[in-house]
C-alpha cells in the first residue's frame, strides 16, 4: 500500500517510511559497505525484525520525523531522510539523509530531498537550529552540508570507528535565519 505524499518535490516526493517500505531491497542498503561506508550501519547485520521494530517505533512518536524519499519518475523508494532528536524546547534536530539506490547517486536527489525537509523544519515544526556530523572521510556530505548553507561548527575528534580505523566527525549546524537567506 503506497502512502500519499508528505512533501513534493520536482524529481522525488517525502512520505512517511511504512511497514511495506521493509522489504529485502530496504535491507541489503543497511547491511551494503558502500551504501553504509560513512554511517553508523553496516556493524551488526540489519534484520527484518530491526527494521519492523525501527519503522514501528517512528511511527507511534515525535521526536523524530523519519521520512522515505520516493523517486517520481518509478515510484520506488530510494532513501530515507530525517529530523531526528526533535527538542521542542531548544527548537533543533538533527538532520540525517541516506540514499540507498546507487542508481539515484550524484543526479541531486540529496540536495532536493534536503532541501524540502529543512524547509519543513523551519517553517513547519518552527525549529531554530538543525544540525548533522559526518566522517570528516565523507566529501560528498561535506559538499552538500556547505550547499545547503550548514556552517561547519567543530570538529571531533577520533569520533568514529569505521572501516578499521578512526575517523574524527566533522559538525555542522544551520540556523533557521541563515537558511532563510539562501
Amino acid at each position: 500500500m503506497a502512502a500519499q505524499s508528505f512533501i513534493e518535490g520536482h524529481v522525488i516526493d517525502l512520505r512517511p517510511l511504512l511497514l511495506d517500505d521493509v522489504n529485502d531491497t530496504y535491507i541489503d542498503w543497511l547491511n551494503d559497505a558502500e551504501v553504509c561506508r560513512y554511517n553508523s550501519h553496516h556493524v551488526y547485520p540489519y534484520t527484518r525484525e530491526l527494521a519492523i521494530e525501527y519503522v514501528n517505533r517512528i511511527r507511534t512518536q515525535e521526536k523524530d520525523l523519519v521520512l522515505a524519499i520516493i523517486a517520481k519518475d518509478s515510484g520506488a523508494h530510494i532513501g530515507n531522510i530525517a529530523l531526528q532528536n526533535i527538542h521542542p524546547r531548544d527548537r533543533s534536530a538533527e538532520y540525517a539523509i541516506l540514499i540507498g539506490d546507487k542508481e539515484y547517486w550524484g543526479k541531486g536527489v540529496a540536495k532536493e530531498a534536503s532541501m524540502l525537509i529543512l524547509k519543513h523544519g523551519f517553517e513547519q515544526l518552527n525549529l531554530h537550529r538543525i544540525y548533522c556530523g559526518t566522517s570528516a572521510e565523507n566529501i560528498p556530505m561535506q559538499k552538500l552540508a556547505a550547499t545547503l548553507g550548514f556552517k561547519e561548527e567543530g570538529r571531533r575528534r577520533d569520533a568514529m570507528y569505521k572501516n578499521g580505523s578512526f575517523v574524527d566527525v566533522i559538525e555542522y549546524g544551520l540556523l533557521k535565519k541563515d537558511f532563510a537567506a539562501t
